[in-house]
């Protein structure tokens, strides 16, 4: 499976900066800690929300970082929409998760494009309030 492009390092630096407001509600900003390092981390992703969940496409396959850090912790915390969220456990799901969590356009993506990694599931819950504080958000 191939990985991100060349130029998603790039992208990504200014993506995080832009990713978990409400302007786009798209776009949130995955929190997560180094499995070996344990830096901390920052990376925008697409999401699809839920009442309790949030489902992310893994168009680079389940082996990236992010993805590894997340499994191996058992959760991270999302930024989505101004307001942050405990994530936990992490569960690869398909197509057909997805599908019920999408509407209009992300559906109808969805329904077209093959996701090569599948799709991670992630329980959530609103963050304790002083945690966005405490992790210089």
């Amino acid at each position: 499976m191939a990985g991100p492009p060349a130029g998603a390092k790039q992208f990504n630096k200014v993506a995080v900066r832009l990713a978990g407001h409400r302007i786009l509600p798209v776009w949130a900003v995955l929190r997560h800690t180094g499995r070996s390092s344990g830096k901390s981390y920052a990376t925008p992703i697409a999401v699809l929300p839920t009442e309790t969940t949030f489902v992310i496409g893994l168009p680079w396959g389940r082996a990236t970082d992010w993805v590894r850090n997340v499994r191996a912790a058992g959760g991270c915390t999302i930024r989505w929409k101004g307001h942050d969220f405990t994530c936990t456990d992490p569960t690869f799901v398909d197509q057909s998760v997805a599908l019920a969590a999408a509407s209009g356009i992300a559906r109808r993506v969805i329904q077209r494009r093959d996701m090569p990694g599948g799709y991670l599931q992630l329980t959530r819950t609103p963050a304790p309030e002083h945690s966005a504080m405490q992790s210089g958000w």
